[in-house]
């Protein structure tokens, strides 16, 4: 236990030095840059508005991608968070929808409401998930002319309901670390200040979205690589249930059933309402279990939280406006719906971590040391850590130092694996039959009272649990190395393999996004979108940074 505690003396020291230093490193270096102002009023209109703008024409399809390209093209020298695009096609597939919809055979609006509601809509995705004859990189150097021959499942499903892929965004190097920087595309930077990160790894997205450079995305988590930059970008992402959408197309593709149903593949965008619209086309065949279209009543529903997560060793506290920001969501739920929140004390979560590292675990040495070879044997760790050191490396440190991890860490089927397996079916069992004791001793007279509070299965079909997306606000870039671990507090929904969504709530007092995530039952999403929008009502959702009327 002293070891413990000395460890996490040393590690808060050693992140109040590694802060300190980073922010003379940045003053040294000038002030942060600023993204141009939104000029065209088109791209502050959601998703679901466009595509109904286009349908009735009241707005080309050609001038709503055109639009979209022009603000990247504004961005994008700033922001970075642009890898690959197609540009010319998309405006060739635009001219074709509005051709369409001027012919005699136009389809009705209401036809292209139920089969094709993006009819139109642009949108941009990750440089993980396949876009036929785009590259496929997952920031891996040696996949630099890596193109892909089809469609990921998810790219097919949006354009079969009518959306144009635009471009692909930036991604940590092989997805496996929460800031989006490789050596194929260099660095993106927040959109909010550019001296901070956007996170990762579907970082690149969050950034684009933030920027109002596409209407909407798709991202994938596996450790919370949708929520931490939807968090650290103020907008919306949602992480569904397993197993709802198919991972088929995403590189790197999982190893094991254990991975597979922590990954998942979901919708990143700046209105709430358009998280249920994609999230209906890309779960396809198993939308009906998400019972989306169900209406829900705020009134009804069962509200727990918890502001942090009890005090893991090696993991940043949460942040005091953070903390702040969950009690005003309980206390707008209690006053706005008089629902009363109840306070849980969930001691596994202390172990989110290990258990995820548990979950990660390889077997057949097919870890991340033989991802980093694109999968063709195994990497010469110490002769690429001499190469990095002389700046002759193909690998960014941090992946040379996850591999590292990776090779002295946690065994596949070793006992404490084993061990820790079990105990994340014990905290799944844990959020279904929670058991909650509060004792309250009153004297009057000579009689006692005794409180006892039982909370049978506490999520079920109409509870939700609010749960910090991430201890602090979007870090200095290069500040994750200090604070590696962080990620905890979404990597442990993975391993639940609950659905989440990342609601945003404004911004803290150094200018940064900050917001909380919603945690519903297995194949309860609709509860957290439903939430989603009504922290939107509640607290405004994403913050535009400039606009130019």
């Amino acid at each position: 236990m002293r070891t413990q505690q000395f460890l996490g003396v040393f590690h808060r020291l050693l992140e109040v030095i590694a802060r300190g230093i980073l922010l003379l490193v940045a003053f040294i270096r000038g002030p942060a840059q600023s993204q141009p102002p939104i000029k065209d009023l088109t791209l502050l209109h959601s998703a679901t508005t466009l595509a109904l703008k286009i349908r009735n024409r009241e707005l080309t399809s050609e001038d709503v991608v055109s639009s979209y390209i022009e603000r990247i093209k504004e961005i994008q020298p700033i922001l970075n968070c642009v890898v690959a695009q197609r540009f010319e096609e998309a405006l060739k597939e635009a001219r074709k929808c509005d051709e369409l919809l001027k012919s005699q055979d136009a389809p009705s609006v209401e036809f292209l409401a139920k089969e094709k509601p993006l009819f139109g809509i642009p949108f941009t995705t990750k440089d993980c998930i396949a876009v036929k004859n785009m590259r496929q990189t997952a920031g891996l150097v040696v996949r630099k002319n890596t193109v892909a021959d089809k469609d990921a499942e998810v790219i097919k499903l949006m354009r079969s309901a009518g959306a144009i892929p635009l471009a692909l965004t930036n991604v940590s190097e092989l997805a496996m670390w929460w800031e989006s920087s490789n050596y194929l595309f260099g660095t993106s930077k927040n959109p909010y200040n550019t001296r901070h990160i956007v996170g990762g790894s579907s970082g690149g997205e969050g950034c684009i979205q933030a920027a109002a450079a596409s209407p909407l995305g798709i991202g994938s988590d596996i450790g919370g690589s949708i929520r931490m930059p939807a968090f650290f970008n103020g907008i919306f992402g949602h992480k569904p249930s397993k197993g709802i959408v198919s991972n088929d197309g995403q590189y790197p593709s999982a190893h094991s059933y254990d991975q597979d149903q922590l990954l998942a593949i979901g919708p990143m965008c700046r209105f709430a309402q358009d998280l249920t619209l994609i999230l209906k086309i890309i779960s396809d065949k198993n939308a009906d279990l998400l019972k989306l279209n169900q209406k829900v009543d705020i009134s009804k529903i069962k509200l727990y939280y918890m502001e942090d997560d009890g005090g893991q060793y090696l993991i940043s506290p949460v942040d005091p406006e953070i903390k702040a920001a969950m009690k005003r969501v309980v206390k707008y739920f209690e006053q706005a719906h008089k629902v009363k929140a109840t306070k849980l004390n969930i001691k596994l979560l202390k172990k989110s971590l290990a258990l995820w590292l548990a979950n990660m675990a390889c077997k057949d040495e097919k870890d991340f040391s033989y991802e980093l070879t694109n999968r063709n044997g195994q990497l010469n760790i110490p002769l690429e850590l001499f190469k990095w050191m002389l700046c002759m490396s193909n690998h960014t440190f941090v992946a040379l130092f996850t591999a590292i991890f990776e090779k002295f860490g946690l065994k596949h089927g070793s006992e404490e694996h084993v061990r820790l397996m079990q105990q994340s079916k014990d905290l799944y069992q844990e959020f279904k039959v929670f058991c909650c004791f509060y004792f309250d001793l009153n004297i009057n007279g000579d009689y006692y009272y005794y409180t006892f509070l039982f909370f049978k299965d506490i999520l079920g079909e109409d509870g939700v649990f609010l749960y910090p997306t991430h201890p602090t606000a979007a870090p200095m870039h290069n500040e994750p190395l200090f604070k590696a671990f962080n990620f905890s507090y979404t990597a442990i929904v993975n391993v639940l393999g609950l659905p989440a969504t990342a609601c945003p709530l404004g911004l803290n007092k150094q200018g940064l996004p900050i917001g909380i995530q919603v945690v519903a039952g297995l194949y309860q999403d609709h509860l957290t979108l439903a939430v989603a929008e009504e922290l939107e009502r509640g607290f405004g959702g994403w913050v535009p940074l400039a606009i130019q009327a």
